[in-house]
């Protein structure tokens, strides 16, 4: 099938179950196809866990979802060694993280104990029991949601975790219209039974090559560097955007021009993915996304 046309399918199918979440459900497509891992922080019961289940069915992939709660343990998520009498030597049983999808639900009811069970996961796609490495499917996707920490029961994820999530978004309530489809059935979790698995693992990586081949002009990466160095002057931020953050960024700009159809990346490109590829790394002397504007803002445009 035309992969263009196949990734559009996939969005319309996601927004039977997240009714009048467009731009929500462009980013998560952004993650997938960058091969990056999003963080969902909201509210509870806005469709944070509906979101994942329906990218879940949508695909021709397994699925796994870990709740995280207080008194959980590292085992609990990457697996465990254990002796087997029989044969006299210790056996590896995996644990729910070995899947392509991975739905990490209220990540912050964990501990950080807990929560750094995911750390090398997420960033070189393994896992490491004693002495021995454990390699993950690939690809490997994680969808994490957390709830607002003001909530009773919640750690704070450390920046080391947050840094590995490639965005993080939040849903926010319906509007009416939406609210209205989800009441009478329309929409909403109701609706995963009808879903169909449109795309493979093997759609996904071709996309993502695509995505990789569309070029760059000189301008517009210079527009990016002056970006990374004025964040690094400690004049609005406590902490500048990382290198590894600035890649991340051009990698979302791209994966957002190519769902547009565009077969370049452009200024509004850096700008639509700008605050949910960055927001949750720096730390700002006040607001953050406040904060984040205003660099936007001091560097001219490239025409």
């Amino acid at each position: 099938m035309h992969l263009p046309k196949l990734m559009q399918e996939l969005e319309q199918q996601l927004s039977l179950a997240l009714a009048g979440k467009k731009d929500a459900i462009r980013q998560v497509m952004i993650c997938l196809l960058s091969h990056g891992h999003i963080l969902i922080e909201d509210v509870p019961g806005v469709g944070k866990t509906t979101l994942a289940h329906a990218l879940a069915a949508s695909l021709h992939s397994d699925f796994g979802r870990i709740q995280f709660t207080a008194d959980m343990l590292p085992a609990d998520i990457i697996g465990v060694e254990i002796f087997d009498p029989l044969e006299k030597r210790f056996s590896f049983h995996a644990g729910p993280i070995f899947h392509h999808i991975v739905l990490a639900d209220e990540i912050n009811r964990a501990t950080p104990k807990a929560q750094s069970a995911l750390l090398e996961a997420m960033a070189e796609g393994q896992v490491s029991i004693e002495r021995d490495t454990h390699p993950l499917p690939q690809p490997f996707f994680v969808m994490a949601t957390q709830n607002p920490l003001e909530h009773l029961g919640t750690f704070a994820l450390p920046e080391s975790q947050l840094d590995r999530f490639f965005m993080r978004i939040s849903l926010g309530y319906p509007d009416m219209e939406a609210e209205r489809q989800l009441l009478m059935g329309q929409a909403g979790h109701e609706q995963l039974k009808n879903f169909q698995a449109l795309a493979t693992w093997e759609d996904i990586q071709h996309v993502h090559q695509r995505i990789q081949q569309l070029p760059v002009a000189d301008v517009l990466m210079d527009y990016i560097l002056q970006l990374l160095a004025l964040s690094r002057t400690g004049a609005w931020l406590q902490q500048g955007i990382s290198p590894r953050a600035g890649q991340d960024v051009l990698r979302a700009a791209k994966a957002h021009a190519w769902l547009n159809g565009q077969d370049y990346v452009s200024a509004s490109d850096i700008q639509a993915v700008w605050q949910p590829c960055l927001a949750h790394r720096i730390l700002a002397h006040g607001d953050v996304s406040a904060a984040m504007q205003t660099l936007l803002e001091q560097v001219p445009v490239p025409a």
